[in-house]
């Protein structure tokens, strides 16, 4: 028994969609090892819409945990992961605050507490990632990410993470909406460290259709928002066009001094439409990324919220 206990409020904010199989397990670990280990500390579950009973076994639960301060979020309308930690992140009031994207544990419950020591140590972020290889998917994603984007830190696939207050502030005060936390986070200017831990059992998960094309989508939207692997693209597809202007140049006036100008009109139209497929090909870039502006910028929620349900004892 720690008699001991730190000092610091600890926030943990884990993220729920359907997890009424996982969330008493997860509740009853993470209450054990805060309790054990802090004086003061909450949990804050973010609900995003979930068509199970999660709700209903989180008040269950609580009525055996007497020390423990739950605030449950519910989200107005499944809105993913992202927006939904960051209304469980505003919510917060931890001097550090843990970011669990799931609540599914395959690591060491010490693994917590080893994050936040790390945290003491002068990391303003922490994060915890298994040993285990990530899908192809997920690592086609992650090896493009960081081929073309500028971050001082590369992003990788994480199961949870500490943030310290610091921290907090200072992403708030780079983004007001923030689409993606992983490229802000490695861009915020702090100090980052990773604790790589070992999986104690094996994890496979489907994800519903719905999660899937919401992943599919923040995806694309951060790889055209977070790396210049679109403007690379748009100056490559610019340098082509002038060439190919310029052969078409050349010919015609091959043609004109040569032969007669009705020959290699099919040659021109095919240069042509290559070129004019070029600048589609930029306007559809530029429309993305206004797109993507227009959301951040003048969207009037970041998110809704239902209700907010506080569980003390």
């Amino acid at each position: 028994m720690i008699t001991n206990k730190e000092k610091n409020f600890i926030s943990a904010v884990v993220y729920l969609r359907n997890n009424e199989g996982q969330i008493e397990s997860f509740l009853r670990n993470i209450n054990n090892i805060l309790n054990e280990n802090f004086e003061e500390y909450e949990i804050i579950c973010v609900n995003d819409a979930s068509t199970d009973n999660s709700v209903e076994k989180i008040k269950e639960i609580s009525c055996n945990m007497p020390r423990a301060t739950i605030n449950i979020i519910n989200m107005s309308y499944y809105q993913g992961r992202e927006l939904s930690i960051n209304a469980g992140i505003d919510l917060s009031i931890g001097d550090f605050v843990y970011e669990f994207d799931t609540a599914y544990i395959d690591y060491e419950l010490n693994t917590v507490m080893q994050v936040y020591y790390e945290a003491l140590k002068g990391y303003d972020i922490v994060s915890a990632k298994s040993n285990q290889k990530s899908n192809f998917t997920s690592k086609i994603f992650y090896d493009v990410f960081n081929r073309y984007s500028n971050s001082m830190y590369k992003i990788q696939a994480e199961t949870f993470r500490i943030l310290s207050r610091r921290a907090i502030n200072r992403v708030k005060s780079m983004n007001v909406t923030i689409p993606y936390r992983k490229p802000i986070y490695a861009n915020c200017g702090l100090q980052l460290n990773t604790v790589f831990y070992k999986s104690v059992k094996n994890i496979h998960t489907k994800m519903s259709k719905e999660t899937n094309n919401t992943r599919k989508g923040l995806a694309v939207d951060s790889i055209v928002l977070f790396t210049d692997i679109a403007y690379k693209f748009s100056v490559s597809m610019a340098i082509m066009m002038m060439l190919a202007l310029l052969i078409t140049g050349i010919y015609a006036i091959y043609i004109f001094l040569c032969k007669q100008p009705v020959e290699g009109w099919t040659t021109i139209m095919l240069i042509l439409s290559f070129a004019f497929l070029g600048i589609f090909g930029i306007l559809t870039i530029i429309i993305k990324y206004l797109s993507i502006l227009i959301d951040l910028i003048f969207k009037k929620q970041k998110y809704l919220i239902e209700s907010i349900e506080k569980i003390s004892k």
